[in-house]
C-alpha cells in the first residue's frame, strides 16, 4: 500500500538461505482486519507508507533451519507480528507486546501479503491439520480476545459487557465466557452483527440504538449490574456508555482503536474509583490459548468468515468492505 486507497503488486524475489533459527512460511490465507481497514482509509495513527499489508494468517512450512527442532515441513502454522527489542525495561520484565520499540509486521514492518515469509521460531506456533487455513489465519484476533480478557483482574463470576460486536468483539466474549464470567452481554448498533454473536454461541446481544443503555443492562443483569467492560469498538459512545454504566470499583479494558482521540470525565473515573486498563496486542502464550481452543471447539469462527477474495483482487476485498459495512465480518484473502 503505497498511500492510502492504493495498492501496488510487485515481483520480489525469493527468500534466500534461512538463518539457523528461522522458518520459512508458504502464506495460505490473510484475514483483513479493522486495523488493516484504518490504514486503507489513512486513519492509522501509527502506520507510515508504503507498506506491505498482512498479520494474521495461515501458512505451511516450506523449510526449517538447521537448528529448529520445533517444527517440521509440512505442518500449518502461523506466527506472532511483533518485532521487539528485547533490550527495554517492558521486555525485560516480559511485557514485550508493550516493547519501547515495538514494530508489527503489516504496520511498521512488511507483512505477510506475499507469497512466502520467513519467521524465526519463537514466533512461530503450529496448529493441527484438523484446524481449516481460515480459522488458522484467526488465531491472531483470538489471541487479543485471550489477552485482553486476561488484562481485567477476574472474570470468574463477573457480569461483563463488551461493547462492539465485530471480529474481535465476539471473540473477547467469547473468551470471557470461556475465562468465566457469569453473564456476557455484548452491544452493538448492527443487528447482523449480533446475530452472528448469538450464531457463536452468545446469547445475550443489545442494539444500543433499538434499546436504551440502561434499559438494555437491567434487562440482561437485572440489579446486578456488571463489573467489566471491554471496548472493543473505537468510538467515544461506546466508551461513555461502559464508563459511565460500569458498577462503582469496576474495571474498563480498551483494546479498540480509535481514530479520533476520546476524551473521558476523569472526575467521574476518580469518584467511582473505576479502574481502566490499555490492552495491546497479545503475548505468545495468548496465541497457544487460542490455537488450543479453537482445535477444542470452544471459540466458535465459522459463522465470522464471510467472504474471500484472490490475492491479486487484494483491492476489491478493501471496497467490498467499504460498500458491505453493515453485512461483514471477516474478509480472507486467499493464496
Amino acid at each position: 500500500m503505497t498511500a492510502p486507497g492504493i495498492i501496488e503488486f510487485r515481483e520480489v524475489p525469493p527468500p534466500g538461505k534461512l538463518a539457523p533459527n528461522e522458518i520459512l512460511l508458504k502464506i495460505q490465507r490473510i484475514g483483513v482486519c479493522g486495523s488493516d481497514i484504518h490504514v486503507f482509509h489513512g486513519e492509522h495513527p501509527a502506520t507510515p507508507y508504503p507498506v506491505v499489508q498482512g498479520h494474521e494468517y495461515s501458512a505451511t512450512i516450506e523449510a526449517i533451519g538447521d537448528q529448529v527442532t520445533t517444527a517440521r515441513v509440512g505442518q500449518r502454522a502461523t506466527a506472532r507480528p511483533q518485532l521487539v527489542c528485547g533490550k527495554c525495561g517492558p521486555c525485560l520484565r516480559g511485557q514485550y507486546n508493550a516493547c519501547q520499540e515495538l514494530k508489527v509486521q503489516g504496520f511498521q514492518a512488511p507483512g505477510v501479503a506475499q507469497e512466502y515469509f520467513v519467521v524465526p521460531a519463537d514466533r512461530l506456533v503450529i496448529f493441527p491439520d484438523s484446524m481449516s487455513f481460515e480459522q488458522g489465519a484467526m488465531i491472531e484476533p483470538a489471541a487479543v480476545g485471550a489477552h485482553s480478557t486476561a488484562r481485567a483482574s477476574t472474570l470468574e463470576g463477573m457480569n461483563v459487557v463488551v461493547s462492539g460486536a465485530g471480529t474481535i468483539g465476539n471473540l473477547v466474549a467469547q473468551f470471557a465466557k470461556q475465562r468465566g464470567a457469569k453473564k456476557v452481554l455484548i452491544t452493538d448498533v448492527i443487528d447482523f452483527k449480533l446475530n452472528k454473536a448469538r450464531e457463536c454461541g452468545l446469547a445475550d446481544t443489545l442494539n444500543v440504538l433499538q434499546t436504551p443503555i440502561k434499559e438494555g443492562l437491567q434487562a440482561a443483569f437485572g440489579g446486578e449490574g456488571f463489573q467489566v467492560g471491554f471496548e472493543a469498538a473505537g468510538v467515544q459512545t461506546s466508551l461513555d456508555a461502559l464508563i459511565g454504566n460500569v458498577e462503582k470499583g469496576g474495571e474498563v479494558v480498551i483494546l479498540g482503536v480509535y481514530a479520533q482521540n476520546p476524551t473521558v470525565n476523569m472526575f467521574f473515573l476518580g469518584e467511582h474509583e473505576l479502574n481502566v486498563f490499555g490492552s495491546m496486542m497479545y503475548r505468545h502464550e495468548d496465541y497457544v490459548a487460542a490455537a488450543a481452543l479453537i482445535a477444542e471447539g470452544k471459540i466458535i469462527l465459522d459463522p465470522l468468515v464471510s467472504q474471500h477474495f484472490p490475492f491479486e483482487r487484494y483491492l476489491d476485498a478493501y471496497h467490498f468492505i467499504g460498500d458491505n459495512g453493515d453485512k461483514v465480518m471477516k474478509v480472507m484473502i486467499d493464496l
